[in-house]
């Protein structure tokens, strides 16, 4: 599992970060399966977000 954390960000632009940084890339020697976690925090509406792909 790939997970990337945000503040006040869209919790896509996450899973974009992950792919872009290509973290996923970084695992492949020790895992089969990935899943893609990107999770964002709105301070001004206490809303959470959460995105999950597999890779």
């Amino acid at each position: 599992m790939v997970v990337e954390l945000k503040g006040n960000k869209a919790a896509g632009g996450t899973i974009a970060q992950i792919k872009e940084k290509q973290y996923p890339a970084k695992l492949k020697p020790y895992a089969g399966q990935l899943f893609l976690v990107g999770m964002n925090y709105d301070e001004k509406t206490g809303r959470f977000d959460c995105l999950i792909e597999k890779e």
